[in-house]
């Protein structure tokens, strides 16, 4: 069978399920719609959070940036891991406890506001419409390659298939589906990783086999590239980092809380039994994360190094010269893989000194000696521009896996960019119906029409969605790092407070929330344009790129929580202290007495 037929049928048979799923367990009552009934199992739930938090930017874009980036790529590993046992240990327990459902629900509760509440849901939608751009910047790369049609048309296939069964199933048949598609990405991204460890080092196990001794010579993988990297004018794999420290630090911190203060994560917890159920499911996704988190590091390193052999094959395996005229392969033998992947525009080769042959190289490179060795060789320019969202999606081509491994990486990269736009359109949904339609402007509607509001605003967030997605402002890791951003600026500082400061009013939280959405905003918007149109920034009216002590806008969301917990302190130090009643619900929600007696009612 040829490969694009095994596509068909892996990415075929995985959306009829997803569908058959929706069908299966679609909702019946706003409970159902909003939390699956508070039913779910820990284990499933575990599953369930997991695909939810493992997106396309996991999935598809992680690896390919810690390829691009060496060490400093690791900071989305440590940003997004340390957040999520953060949110697990300081956050879950207590939102649960809470007994609401949505985090503006919690905040208009816990501040005694509906103008909080309706602050609350500018900042989820904000994050959230952010973070979809990335899954469908990710949908439309999968579907662009293994269907063989333009990204434009994967992202509207993209869209049609979450609505199929997000709006029909709700977070009830989001939950389910979301169980087969972790068991789909995560067999999708450990199985090649297994059979690239084997074919470099001989060591099945991928996390092992990154340290280990490449077949073949008596150097290890690691200390291969180092080398091969470094011969081609790039910093050393093993040590350089993403900018400055302080960038790095400030980066890592706004992955972290990001992901503490993330809605449709915190969601999740809300759909268990009891508070002990949501300490345990949080363990169970902790586990499921790892397997691909402790993998992606192995995944990174080989599809580079696989990459690189494939363009200077003698350089890797025989140490050649690298700057020898025969080194690099010529453009006219090529591998297929390269063919399939040109067709998508996310691979390209330009022959800027006309020889035939692919350079592949840093031209940026500031070190002299190389560059000397580049002009001498009549090298002109690096030739391939590599996506960085390719990079895992191809990994398995340029190993020359065989079809059925290509074909289930495709239904695994989909199944990472679907399921966690389904959570977060839920997210969406739920705010717009349940916060702001019954919530603010009508507090007696019937649970029918509630149910309605619920699934217009999904299908309305998903064009939008879609419509954002054509025109990202990165790749996927990047425009959810913006979202992380948004999101560690605006909602967590209001969530941390409204938990662990029972003195902290209305007034401090929204006047919080606002200034550090406002200041996170306006320095990603001067870098990336307004609402991420291009060619509206404004860089220079904030003094040049990355002005503020060197720190990018996809690490900004630190400084901007920063400006949220500053302002909201100051502000309840000069209004008035939160009611008595408030204050001793904060000290119930703390206490872990009785927390198996709370149930499932909302």
């Amino acid at each position: 069978m040829d490969l694009q037929t095994t596509i068909y049928l892996f990415v075929g048979a995985s959306f009829a399920l997803y569908i058959g799923i929706a069908i299966w367990a679609r909702a019946g009552s706003t409970s159902e719609f909003y939390a699956a009934g508070g039913s779910v199992p820990p284990v499933l739930n575990g599953m369930a959070t997991a695909a939810d938090w493992m997106s396309a930017a996991s999935f598809i874009s992680m690896a390919g940036l810690i390829s691009n980036m060496g060490y400093g790529g690791g900071l989305f590993l440590m940003g997004w891991t340390g957040g999520y046992v953060l949110l697990a240990m300081l956050l879950a327990p207590y939102l649960r406890k809470f007994g609401k459902f949505t985090v503006p629900q919690f905040i208009g509760d816990r501040f005694y506001s509906k103008s909080a509440s309706t602050v609350a849901v500018i900042c989820l939608l904000t994050a959230s419409l952010t973070y979809i751009i990335g899954q469908m910047t990710g949908v439309g790369v999968a579907f662009s390659r293994f269907l063989g049609v333009t990204s434009e048309m994967g992202i509207y296939i993209g869209m049609a298939i979450v609505f199929a069964y997000a709006v029909f199933g709700g977070m009830k048949g989001i939950t389910y589906t979301q169980v087969a598609q972790y068991c789909v990405l995560i067999a999708a991204y450990i199985v090649p990783a297994i059979f690239i460890s084997l074919q470099l080092t001989g060591n099945p196990i991928p996390q092992l086999g990154l340290g280990s001794t490449m077949s073949g010579t008596d150097v290890s993988l690691l200390a291969k590239l180092d080398q091969v990297v470094v011969d081609l004018g790039f910093g050393k794999y093993t040590t350089t980092t993403a900018g400055s420290t302080l960038n790095m630090f400030v980066y890592t911190m706004s992955l972290m809380i990001g992901t503490a203060g993330l809605p449709h994560v915190i969601m999740r917890f809300f759909t268990v039994p009891t508070v002990a159920a949501a300490r345990s499911s949080a363990g169970w996704a902790l586990v499921f994360i790892a397997l691909l988190y402790t993998t992606a590091p192995a995944v990174a390193a080989m599809a580079k190094m696989n990459l690189i052999r494939t363009i200077t094959p003698g350089v890797v395996m025989q140490n050649t010269d690298p700057y020898a005229a025969d080194s690099q392969i010529k453009y006219d033998e090529r591998p297929d893989w390269m063919k399939r992947w040109e067709k998508t525009g996310l691979l390209k080769f330009a022959d800027k000194n006309g020889d035939g042959r692919i350079q592949y190289y840093n031209d940026k490179s500031k070190d002299e000696a190389f560059k000397a060795k580049a002009e001498a060789a009549g090298w002109k320019g690096s030739e391939l521009t590599v996506n960085a969202d390719i990079i895992v999606l191809a990994n398995p081509e340029i190993a020359l896996l065989p079809n059925w491994v290509i074909a289930l990486v495709a239904a695994g990269g989909l199944a990472a960019a679907l399921s966690t736009a389904a959570g977060l359109l839920m997210a969406i949904s739920s705010a717009v119906s349940h916060d702001l339609v019954k919530g603010v402007f009508a507090p007696d509607i019937s649970e029918k029409n509630e149910l309605l509001a619920g699934k217009v605003s999904m299908a309305v967030a998903i064009v939008v969605a879609g419509y954002l997605g054509l025109n990202p402002p990165g790749f996927a890791a990047g425009t959810v790092a913006l979202a992380f951003g948004i999101a560690a600026s605006s909602l967590f500082p209001a969530i941390m407070m409204g938990i662990f400061s029972k003195k902290m009013n209305k007034e401090g939280a929204m006047a919080g929330m606002l200034s550090g959405l406002f200041v996170t905003l306006f320095y990603v918007f001067a870098h990336k344009g307004l609402f991420f149109i291009k060619g509206t920034g404004f860089v220079d009216m904030i003094g040049g790129p990355n002005a503020f002590f060197g720190i990018t806008p996809e690490a900004f969301g630190a400084i901007g929580a920063l400006v949220n917990f500053a302002v909201a302190f100051a502000v309840d130090k000069v209004t008035k202290e939160p009611p008595e009643h408030i204050q001793h619900m904060v000290e119930a929600v703390r206490i872990p007495r009785g927390s198996k007696a709370v149930d499932g009612a909302h």
